[in-house]
């Protein structure tokens, strides 16, 4: 919203966001995360089982998209940044591609099925990329208080979620119904709906957003400059270990459920309980981080994570219901893991007149993303072979012991040493604004009363 002038009006005046506005703009969410289950864990399955393509050459074939769907990101960020104008039109590229891509992987070309999982998946998590980055951008830059900032991502972060449970089970419904590549199909038939539905609500949303314009005349910055500002050093590199932390235990969490715990077939319950605990968590976060500040109950939340999370490693064959207790209260932790840095980098970007540089600031963050679960994946199942550990063959006490320690307490240690940082680094990263006197005893109050 500009003022008479022509200005933009200050933070303080901004309309409170509505309800419409937050479905309107977190639905694509939901088939953005819905595309990456079937995309990076059934589609590998799909060629080497029905296809009869070879696991090896899958895997090397992902490991290279991988590298390049990182690796892209920060080009994706430069260029929606420069052509900011048209993001409506990057909006729709992207999703094209996306649900091309998607429709491709589930319908391959039996002649060339490599090239074609390959070509497929290019094409796919590249539109998943573009989306993704630009939808995180328009949050970042729309025109909100800062307590609603949190409530923005919350919403769109519940909406992954939510994405990630329906992905998780409808393989398998429809799995049980007919034969893999009639399952696909059938998958591919409901998504692609889906994904129109979220662009257009998306596209509908951005015609009346109020979004903060960079100021004419201001310098773009280069990548050094992005990354040598001590502000952003210190939140990227606190998000890289804490992201780090985190994606250790979801490279393992299946070998750990089908090897240590014995319960394989009760993989889904657990991953429905974790991923339905974060989306229901979001609320109390945002209204936690309204009396706290957002970095206090960021390091809250890493606290919850580490007393909740560090009882898996005692658990042992057969322990079904602590794990699901597990599951439960650690994904509390989830929402605000999710909901608070991109609200956090939105704050900065806002307090530093940088919208010019959002989908870089963005894009760097999913690349933080993306890198810390390839150095888990390339660091944690090594180090367990080394060990003799080998997915689904006998175990030992030495081996369940190892299995253990790299699943819950390398993390839980990982995620104590970014707590301990975080409130280090306190005074020089919050940007939340001080309380007047009396106002903090109001808010708590308040928060109390709902």
């Amino acid at each position: 919203m500009n003022a008479p002038d022509g200005s933009q009006q200050p933070e303080s005046v901004c309309a409170p966001v509505r309800i419409p506005a937050l479905l309107l703009y977190s639905f694509m969410a939901f088939p953005l995360a819905f595309a990456g289950l079937p995309v990076y864990l059934h589609a590998p399955d799909f060629y080497a089982v029905t296809m009869g393509s070879s696991i090896t050459s899958l895997g090397l074939v992902l490991l290279g998209l991988r590298v390049v769907d990182a690796l892209q990101d920060p080009l994706i960020g430069a260029l929606s940044d420069r052509f900011h104008r048209a993001r409506a039109g990057i909006i729709i590229l992207g999703a094209i591609l996306l649900g091309t891509g998607f429709w491709m992987i589930f319908h391959p070309d039996p002649a060339h099925t490599l090239t074609w999982f390959a070509v497929a998946v290019f094409i796919c998590t590249t539109g998943f990329s573009v989306v993704t980055i630009n939808l995180q951008t328009l949050g970042g830059v729309w025109r909100t208080s800062t307590d609603d900032r949190t409530k923005v991502t919350g919403w769109r972060e519940a909406l992954a979620l939510l994405g990630l449970v329906v992905a998780s089970i409808s393989p398998a419904v429809l799995g049980q119904q007919t034969d893999p590549a009639r399952a696909f199909h059938l998958l591919s038939i409901i998504y692609i709906p889906v994904l129109l539905a979220g662009t257009v609500l998306l596209l509908i949303w951005l015609k009346t957003a109020d979004l903060s314009r960079p100021k004419p005349g201001t310098q773009s910055l280069s990548w050094g400059l992005i990354v040598s500002d001590p502000w952003r050093r210190r939140f990227f590199l606190l998000s890289l270990l804490n992201t780090f932390a985190s994606a250790i235990p979801a490279v393992l969490v299946l070998f750990f459920i089908r090897d240590r715990l014995g319960a394989e077939s009760y993989t889904g319950l657990f991953l429905l309980l974790y991923f339905l605990s974060g989306a229901v968590s979001m609320i109390v976060w945002e209204r936690v981080a309204r009396v706290f500040g957002k970095i206090r109950t960021w390091a809250i939340s890493m606290g919850v994570a580490i007393l909740t999370f560090i009882w898996a490693a005692l658990l042992g064959d057969g322990d079904i219901y602590a794990f699901a207790a597990v599951c439960t209260l650690s994904g509390l932790a989830l929402g605000a893991d999710l909901a608070l840095p991109p609200s956090i980098l939105a704050d900065h970007i806002h307090k530093e007149d940088r919208q010019g540089e959002a989908a870089k600031f963005f894009s760097f963050l999913t690349l933080i993303s993306k890198a810390a679960l390839a150095l888990a994946t390339g660091l944690a199942l090594p180090a367990l072979g080394l060990i003799g550990y080998e997915p689904g063959g006998q175990m030992t006490p030495v081996l369940d012991l190892s299995l253990s320690v790299a699943y819950a307490v390398v993390p839980c240690l990982l995620k104590t040493l970014t707590l301990f940082w975080l409130l280090i680094a306190e005074s020089k990263i919050s940007l939340d604004r001080p309380l007047a006197p009396g106002v903090a005893g109001w808010n708590a109050e308040s928060a109390r009363n709902g």
